[in-house]
């Protein structure tokens, strides 16, 4: 057994117990109560999920087992010459509930080299498929064909132990997690530079190496990467990435079914596909006022046009931060730092100080403030990847490290299959009436 599984059984295996009789004990105990609004409103903020890997909060945003983004650049070992955070580290964090030292993220970059291997089938698949479908979807197809690699459903198919689960999602976990970025820019390089891929190069990390296939060897971009990588990987387990994973992995899917749910789920234009909205939107924006960086007068008039044509303003508004997300201020920090003078993103950052007003005073919606999608599309353009229907795929490998590491989590505390209860509209409007009679 590897290090970090050990330190995974040693974290899980108490706490499992523990929950089981936590649960046996107060089931019963009333937590809050669901209106008719969150029925109809798709559950939003009802507290129905166990998420061990991070919490959302309104006005701190994102933590990572407690962590906070400014805390996790601090505190996440780097590689060296870089200050940005590994990935390797935040996905022992999530893992672990404990910050990895050095040593910790160097063994993980090379456990993850070592199982990094994809099986031919994997790149036959992918060639199958014409280059002008979209790369989510042939991301989606590659993690669906290594699925015959999957530990979780030989160990299953042979009659494991329900207590030995988590050992065969860890083993998919990490197997996977290894071979995304590798499968990863094969799409990329077949789709946008006529298959002329690039081999790894294991002397590197695990988002630098992601970096050097994709074909963008400059040293800031491997550190622009790692912090991607990192911002990326984890929003709790509401979202519907997240979700998704959660819901067919509840089904005892393994790793490779699961993370293909999340990733159809992240490939919805209210998800993750918003990133590459916003840089159409901002293109677009450009080219009808034939500017590189409109004035702020102008801005403000685009946004309002924007809106009364009955649409949204891509990357602004969320379901729960009511403050500027941190995920956009990482990417804002790193990009006055490593390109200040980029064009795109001056304009990101004067619609950054021109849409929270417009909104805020024109539609009244809670967050008029900018989410992550909002600053990546421009901050990866400055050093050439302009695809930006291959921007989904980058969060997807991210989102990848949170979901996987929730999922070791379900199998390690025995989760169950989730099944919520549905209701039709006249037992609703019933529930309602007998309420309010009430």
């Amino acid at each position: 057994m590897d290090r970090l599984k050990s330190r995974l059984k040693d974290k899980s295996q108490p706490l499992a117990k523990e929950l089981k009789n936590f649960i046996r004990g107060n089931a019963s105990v009333k937590i809050g109560e669901v209106t008719a609004g969150q029925v109809f409103g798709g559950m939003r903020g009802v507290k129905s999920l166990i998420t061990e890997t991070s919490q959302l909060d309104a006005m701190e945003g994102i933590r990572f087992r407690g962590y906070s983004i400014p805390q996790l650049k601090k505190y996440l070992p780097k590689a060296d010459g870089c200050t940005e955070p590994l990935p390797e580290g935040i996905f022992y964090l999530m893992l672990t509930g404990e910050l990895p030292s050095k040593d910790d993220v160097t063994w993980l970059s090379a456990e993850w080299a070592v199982r990094s291997g994809v099986p031919q089938h994997v790149f036959d698949t992918l060639d199958a498929l014409p280059t002008s479908v979209h790369p989510m979807t042939q991301f989606s197809t590659a993690i669906l064909a290594m699925q015959s690699e999957s530990i979780f459903a030989r160990e299953y198919r042979k009659g494991v132990s329900k207590l030995a689960y988590w050992e065969a999602m860890y083993e998919d976990t990490m197997n996977l997690i290894a071979r995304l970025p590798r499968v990863a820019a094969y799409i990329y390089r077949r789709t946008f530079h006529n298959s002329e891929h690039i081999e790894p190069d294991f002397n590197l990390d695990w988002a630098g190496n992601f970096a050097h296939m994709l074909g963008i060897d400059s040293p800031d971009f491997k550190s622009l990467m790692r912090l991607y990588l990192t911002i990326h990987a984890d929003h709790e387990g509401g979202n519907a990435s997240a979700h998704a994973t959660h819901l067919t992995g509840s089904t005892l899917s393994d790793a490779y079914y699961s993370l293909s749910s999340g990733i159809n789920a992240l490939a919805g234009p209210l998800h993750g596909l918003a990133n590459q909205e916003v840089i159409r939107w901002v293109l677009k924006m450009r080219v009808e006022l034939d500017k590189g960086r409109p004035s702020l007068e102008e801005i403000e008039a685009f946004i309002r046009q924007t809106l009364d044509e009955g649409k949204v303003i891509p990357g602004y508004g969320h379901a729960v931060l009511r403050r500027p997300d941190p995920r956009f201020t990482a990417q804002m920090e790193f990009a006055k730092q490593y390109f200040p003078d980029d064009e795109l993103v001056n304009v990101i950052w004067d619609i950054f100080e021109v849409a929270p007003k417009v909104l805020g005073e024109k539609v009244k919606i809670k967050s008029p403030w900018p989410n992550v999608d909002a600053h990546s599309g421009a901050t990866l353009m400055h050093y050439g990847l302009t695809e930006y229907d291959f921007y989904t795929v980058l969060f997807g490998v991210s989102r990848a490290l949170g979901v996987l590491s929730s999922l070791c989590w379900d199998r390690a505390l025995g989760l169950p299959i989730e099944r919520p209860k549905s209701v039709t509209i006249d037992m609703l409007k019933d529930l309602v009436k007998a309420n309010k009679e009430a």
